[in-house]
């Protein structure tokens, strides 16, 4: 059973900063793509940003320059670092990974965590 738990969500005032972390847990192979998802309210799940095995990194052009992703393949967990947020950064964020165990290749996404950019 293959599971992704996030932390690290919050309020905090425009301009400030968050760090999100996921860790993937269960009978794995490998995992090819971990990334961050978006959904804020009445609006569609978007991507955030992604990371390759190899380190490969895409971001969203809002969010470049200021947020970065980041991996640990040995402990098999991704982060994304948070700064200069912005009240529209508020959304429901979204771990996902595409993940190889013994039987299948599958996607998969952690329970979400809200991070808030508010005065």
């Amino acid at each position: 059973q293959v599971q992704l738990v996030e932390s690290g969500g919050g309020l905090v005032q425009p301009g400030g900063s968050l760090r999100l972390s996921c860790a993937a847990s269960g009978s794995i192979l490998s995992i090819p793509a971990m990334g961050w998802y978006r959904q804020a309210p009445g609006k569609q799940r978007e991507l955030v940003a992604t990371i390759t095995g190899a380190g490969s990194t895409n971001y969203a052009d809002s969010v470049k320059g200021r947020f970065t992703i980041s991996r640990d393949n040995a402990k098999n967990t991704v982060s994304l670092q948070m700064n200069s947020l912005k009240p529209e950064d508020t959304a429901v964020y979204y771990c996902h990974a595409t993940i190889v165990t013994m039987r299948k290749i599958d996607d998969y996404w952690g329970q979400g965590t809200q991070v808030t950019a508010s005065s």
